[in-house]
């Protein structure tokens, strides 16, 4: 029997074990093509893994400023959420969620930021936002063109007292996360 754990590894202290497992768990979570590899865009600055002997769910946790109207913002971004098949539904993502926000709030970040459409981003407190937004567009891991949008994806989760403004344009002066 193995003693339930959430980890918080910084990306150069992950292991090639620990590496390959989440690799496995995106392959079975996300229909993109990670091309074996243990994040879909760019490493992030750490993950948080759900273990239980071996990792059994896993979130991307990527520190960046972007920039929010004419401010500089420090934010946390949240990608390659993902739990392993025989460990869905055991409420490890929520888990996972709810231990980013603290790691966030150490970080002196004013926002958590995600794309994401389930459930579970609505059931922790991220609020849709609709700003428009720029970013270097990526497909799997080559640089694509400059691009302009919005997304229904797009949820926020605020961190301090600041409140997320609707209409600024939004540069996330790179990639998505």
């Amino acid at each position: 029997m193995y003693t339930s754990v959430i980890e918080v590894i910084a990306e150069q202290n992950l292991t090639a074990a620990d590496e390959a497992r989440i690799a496995e768990i995106l392959r079975q979570s996300f229909p993109t093509d990670f091309e074996g590899r243990s994040f879909y865009q760019q490493r992030p600055h750490m993950r948080l893994v759900w273990r239980e002997g071996c990792v059994l769910a896993h979130m991307s946790l990527f520190l960046r400023a972007i920039r929010v109207g004419e401010n500089v913002v420090d934010v946390v971004g949240v990608g390659d959420v993902a739990t392993s098949v025989e460990a869905r539904g055991r409420g490890h993502a929520t888990a996972l969620l709810d231990r980013c926000k603290s790691v966030a709030s150490s970080r002196r970040a004013s926002f958590l930021i995600l794309f994401g459409d389930r459930e579970l981003y609505d059931r922790a407190g991220f609020l849709p936002a609709t700003n428009q937004f720029r970013h270097c567009q990526m497909v799997g891991a080559r640089t694509g063109d400059i691009v302009e949008g919005s997304s229904p994806f797009l949820r926020v989760f605020p961190l301090t007292e600041a409140l997320w403004p609707e209409d600024a344009q939004i540069d996330f002066l790179g990639h998505l996360f």
